[in-house]
């Protein structure tokens, strides 16, 4: 069932998402094959498949955890690409 304009705007607000009408029009096409997959995905028969079985065996899943000593901070700064003599220089990420 495709999703109506209204839907895709009432969705956009929950997510606080100020869309422009043409980003409505695209992801009201994007959301409604995503929901048309996942109905599809529904209809696999999935009876006789053992929910927890994984790749992962028990031993992988659960280890013991250990306590090793981290390296020194010298080491570890001077690995770094950029770095003072006691941190590690990294771009700025907030505006």
């Amino acid at each position: 069932m495709p999703l109506s304009t209204q839907q895709v705007e009432h969705i956009a607000r929950l997510a606080r998402l100020n869309l422009t009408p043409e980003e409505i029009a695209k992801f009201t096409v994007e959301l409604t094959v995503v929901l048309e997959y996942i109905d599809q995905l529904k209809t696999v028969k999935t009876d006789g498949v053992d929910l927890a079985a994984s790749n992962m065996t028990q031993a992988q899943a659960l280890r013991d955890d250990k306590i090793t000593p981290s390296l020194p901070q010298e080491i570890v700064v001077q690995l770094a690409p950029q770095h003072t003599r006691e941190f590690i220089l990294v771009p700025k990420v907030i505006g």
